[in-house]
């Protein structure tokens, strides 16, 4: 071959010359046989790794390496196509799954090479070539899926054996533990607190069944006047928590009656100058809307004393009783003559819509211990002080010893006997007129005087102490409270500790049965701190 044939050989295979490709893709034989050569440190018996002639310092792609096409004679045939080496490449030891090495420093000349370390044995990756290095980079297609491995508990293992010179402190360490279990530790639960104290008191249980049994009957159209079963509440302001319920009596609950007594707590009002109203209502038992009748009062009620928090508040902080009890009465004459007009609208007589209503007022101000009831109809107000009962329910005179100015219907002198008519004739027998029978014109209207209300309106404002329980009650627990003093007794033992009892045990208490008393029960108890 011609010397431009040569040069015209050695342009196009020679490994100083750049790719021909577009771009430098690092995925071409030749780089793979690189990689091979960077990855294994030679085969075994061949030349130390110090005796590798480096290749040209133009090729970027190509560290310094011996190159296994450097064994192959340039081929002196004019053909245009390149000629395969005659002689294959060594073979090469399938290549380690790790980082490439450290470039190390070369040894001194006088030191004897050292034999290369053996290379261990990999199984070769299926799909790859045994001179093909392990990919270190992404790859470019997606791998296959990685199970999640799977999470097993080890078993202890058994204590190490105590070395000689720790015998001793050992066996005492042994000694002051318990014996270890030859089963498995089982696991422990801590024991519940017990739950709240349920039962009766009194010589022999109740009649009815001390759970709910039957549920009132609901139509179309009166759902929204569905009423619970049992209604709770509480909160705390200032120095006293407040704990309420309004529960269904047995004999409601056997015959499937609703709940006839209401109760309804709010706050009025922010900071110091709120005011907590809680509001107990108990409906007649003959009537059918009883409830609600009920719910009417408390929610009317709650109404006008929101409207006039403001200044109830200020009475109340202030002292001022004369103000409170008039501004109070007023308010509840108002909801009374809501309660009458709205039994006309149903057509229904007064008394057959109506319903005792007795309020508490308690101000959040924690320098303020003034407590004011007020209300009309039957219930209690109790005060445990000191381990014992007080009622302080405002006493009311008897209508026949009622006295002061008259009032229009209410506290008026019976009428007076009319004075004798004057003589028809004289002694003597002369008639001084004739009837001439001439009928004579009616009188003017005169309408009798509106009825009293059936209960007197009820106000009293008291001064708590730290230590104090004051309880309002409905017809349905004052009753067992002043007839059976053993749960007047229960309840002081359960109730005159330091803390209140939560809202599940302050429900358990009140939920004691009497023998002879099964109408709804609704309390309201205020602990002072």
């Amino acid at each position: 071959m011609t010397q431009q044939g040569d040069s015209w050989w050695d342009k196009l295979y020679d490994e100083s010359a750049p790719d021909t490709a577009p771009t430098v893709s690092g995925d071409t034989l030749d780089d793979h046989f690189d990689t091979a050569t960077r990855a294994t440190k030679g085969p075994p018996g061949g030349p130390p790794p110090d005796s590798v002639i480096p290749t040209d310092a133009k090729s970027p792609t190509r560290p310094a390496g011996p190159d296994p096409r450097a064994a192959a004679p340039a081929p002196k045939s004019t053909a245009p196509e390149p000629v395969p080496p005659t002689a294959p490449p060594t073979p090469v030891a399938p290549p380690v799954p790790t980082a490439p090495p450290a470039p190390t420093a070369p040894p001194t000349p006088t030191a004897a090479p050292e034999p290369p370390a053996p290379v261990p044995s990999v199984p070769p990756v299926p799909g790859r070539a045994p001179w093909e290095a392990t990919e270190t980079g992404p790859r470019t297609f997606p791998a296959p899926p990685v199970e999640a491995p799977t999470v097993q508990v080890p078993v202890p293992p058994d204590p190490p054996e105590p070395e000689k010179g720790q015998e001793p402190e050992k066996d005492q360490e042994r000694e002051q533990s318990p014996a270890a279990p030859d089963h498995a530790p089982t696991v422990q639960v801590a024991v519940p607190v017990p739950r709240p104290r349920t039962g009766f008191v009194g010589s022999r249980p109740p009649t009815y069944e001390p759970e709910p049994t039957a549920l009132p009957v609901a139509r179309p159209g009166e759902l929204a006047d569905v009423v619970a079963d049992t209604v709770l509440d509480g909160a705390r302001y200032g120095t006293c928590t407040l704990r309420a319920v309004s529960a269904r009596g047995d004999s409601a609950r056997f015959r499937g009656e609703p709940r006839r007594d209401a109760l309804l707590t709010a706050r009025f009002g922010h900071d110091e100058a709120a005011l907590v109203l809680v509001a107990v209502a108990a409906g007649s038992r003959a009537a059918e809307d009883a409830h609600l009748a009920a719910a009417d009062a408390c929610r009317w009620i709650a109404e006008a004393v929101c409207r006039s928090h403001s200044r109830l508040s200020e009475d109340i902080r202030s002292g001022r009783r004369g103000d409170l009890k008039s501004g109070l009465h007023r308010l509840t004459d108002r909801t009374y003559g809501k309660l009458r007009a709205r039994a006309t609208e149903r057509g229904l007589a007064p008394d057959e819509y109506t319903a005792s209503l007795r309020c508490l007022l308690l101000p959040a101000d924690p320098d303020c211990r003034t407590r004011v009831f007020f209300g009309v109809g039957g219930g209690g107000l109790f005060r445990l002080r000191d381990g014992a009962w007080q009622d302080i329910e405002p006493l009311l005179p008897e209508r026949t010893a009622v006295t002061g100015a008259p009032v229009v219907g209410f506290g008026s002198p019976p009428a007076a006997p009319s004075a004798p008519s004057a003589p028809e004739a004289t002694e003597d027998g002369d008639r001084l007129t004739m009837d001439l029978g001439i009928t004579t014109a009616p009188g003017p209207l005169v309408e009798e005087p509106v009825p009293p209300p059936a209960e007197p309106f009820r106000f009293r404002a008291s001064v708590a102490r730290s230590g104090d329980t004051l309880l309002l009650a409905s017809p349905g627990l004052a009753e067992p409270m002043r007839g059976e003093p053993d749960l007047a007794r229960e309840l002081a033992d359960r109730w005159a500790g330091a803390e209140p009892p939560g809202l599940a045990a302050f429900l358990a208490d009140t939920q004691l049965r009497v023998t002879g008393y099964a109408d709804d029960r609704t309390g309201v108890a205020v602990w002072e701190a």
